[in-house]
């Protein structure tokens, strides 16, 4: 096939977080198709690409803004993540870049609850930065919570600002919501749902196809593979519904113990600087 553009490699490297080469190997040999690019890998190391997925895939930094109190329209508290790119480590640590980030979330906050457009005011925030730096910085996506009488806001930002998570619950205080998104950043593999009825079944097919393949391919019979998949499942969901994972501050007890009986997740966004996104 002809030359694989670089921006098809880095989307297929921004989804596994592996190397260019690998995932360009991956492109050629699914003639184009980063589907099968993705399968191939993952078959290829067995699955074992967890401890690589989670990482962040390019320069910039997640902030967060919560307001406690009614928005501009007088709704209830709200909250928003943002994400802003840097072409450069160095910008995206800097200051005024930093402070750009926050008020960007600041301003997410004011906008109408969904997807954010960054545009006028977080817009102008980033011209100054552009023009101080020299660097195409962008708004790469924001998103705003609309939360209820019962709603609260926590969040956590990792120290290098590439990981960040925002979470709506109620019933549940804002420290320990905070202490929830330092564990879903520092989980291995990130969870994908709150809880397992949450997991989109498509993604439970795939898995369970892929750990079917696993088990026959090492000569199982179908009755007992199906049965061990069958085990493999109750477990993958376990690695990624928040409620089921063992809280990593204290593995003996799970998350939904760390909620309590009277608390309930209602969402959360996990970003990652320079993932790809839909």
């Amino acid at each position: 096939m002809s030359e694989i553009p670089a921006s098809v490699v880095m989307t297929l490297r921004n989804r596994t977080g592996l190397s260019m080469m690998e995932c360009k190997k991956a492109i050629v040999e699914a003639r184009g198709d980063l589907g099968k690019a993705e399968e191939l890998l993952r078959k290829k190391l067995k699955g074992k690409m967890d401890a690589r997925t989670d990482r962040a895939a390019g320069e910039g930094r997640i902030a967060v803004a919560i307001h406690t109190g009614p928005d501009a329209g007088g709704a209830h508290p709200h909250a928003a993540i943002v994400e802003l790119r840097a072409e450069t480590d160095f910008t995206a640590k800097n200051e005024q870049f930093i402070a750009a980030a926050q008020r960007a979330a600041e301003l997410a906050a004011e906008s109408p609850a969904g997807r954010v457009a960054g545009q006028g005011a977080i817009s102008a925030t980033l011209d100054q930065v552009r023009i101080t730096t020299g660097e195409n910085c962008s708004f790469a996506r924001g998103e705003k919570l609309l939360g209820n009488a019962a709603s609260v806001f926590g969040a956590y930002v990792h120290h290098d600002g590439k990981k960040g998570v925002l979470i709506q619950a109620e019933g549940v205080n804002a420290e320990t919501l905070r202490d929830i998104g330092m564990h879903i950043v520092a989980m291995v593999p990130a969870p994908k749902g709150i809880s397992p009825a949450d997991i989109p079944q498509s993604v439970v097919d795939k898995e369970r196809a892929f750990r079917l393949e696993q088990a026959i391919e090492s000569g199982k019979p179908k009755e007992i593979a199906e049965k061990m998949v069958e085990g493999a499942i109750r477990k993958f969901f376990e690695d990624i519904a928040l409620l089921e994972q063992p809280y990593v501050k204290d593995p003996s007890k799970k998350v939904k113990d760390i909620v309590g009986a009277g608390g309930k997740i209602i969402t959360f966004k996990h970003w990652l600087v320079g993932e790809a996104t839909e």
